[in-house]
């Protein structure tokens, strides 16, 4: 008798999850996926509270990006061990500015860059998300920004309003945003369209590009 399995089921993902991300004495097994840091091991914080992104969706992130990654300007938001920003550095991205307020998931990004060889072109923020976007805005604009806040709490709107409302995407990026499947996110938030989403499990990726200027006759341009 054979037997099918759906690895995009939940049981088969939390499996996933379990392998790629292990609890080992209070700390996560993380790695640099591909790219010149390829196989480097990540640090997080022994007893820190956050929730890393999985091997399997970092993978899947990057598969869809592909291209995109070698010479962007990256922004990792809500950054935690540092492990996606990361990982764009190892494929090529040509900067990266990461941006978190827990000191213990600062440290462990600093550490992370030291290791992996990358930290010549980051830049790691210890600010809270609104202060950190209010201060890029008119400094910065990046070709992806990657958005993965803490389940439950309604932040990914907030996030969205900030990145659009402050001019932080540039012309033809893309804003990634990694959420619970039961989070309700909009279609449309200050000039962002939401136009592709995938699911993993337990974990929802929602991509979002500028929304095109319209005419004065209320036509796309």
């Amino acid at each position: 008798m054979r037997i099918k399995i759906d690895f995009l089921s939940p049981l088969c993902y939390n499996i996933a999850v379990g392998i790629a991300g292990i609890k080992r004495k209070g700390a996560f097994a993380l790695r640099v996926i591909a790219g010149t840091a390829r196989g480097r091991r990540l640090k997080a914080p022994r007893g820190w509270p956050g929730r890393p992104t999985a091997d399997r969706v970092k993978e899947a992130l990057f598969n869809i990006l592909a291209a995109r990654v070698p010479g962007s300007s990256f922004l990792d938001l809500f950054a935690g061990t540092g492990n996606v920003g990361i990982e764009a550095l190892s494929r090529g991205a040509e900067r990266a500015v990461f941006v978190e307020k827990d000191g213990r998931a600062v440290r462990a990004i600093e550490e992370n860059l030291a290791a992996t060889g990358l930290e010549g072109r980051a830049q790691v923020l210890k600010r809270d998300m609104p202060a950190a976007l209010a201060e890029m805005a008119g400094r910065n604009c990046f070709d992806l920004i990657f958005v993965d806040p803490p389940y439950g709490r309604a932040l990914e709107k907030k996030a969205l309003d900030l990145i659009g409302g402050n001019g932080l995407l540039a012309s033809g990026g893309w804003v990634i945003v990694e959420s619970g499947k039961r989070e309700i996110l909009p279609r449309e938030a200050a000039g962002l369209i939401l136009f592709r989403q995938e699911r993993y499990g337990d974990t929802m990726l929602s991509l979002y590009v500028p929304a095109q200027p319209r005419r004065s006759d209320g036509r796309q341009a």
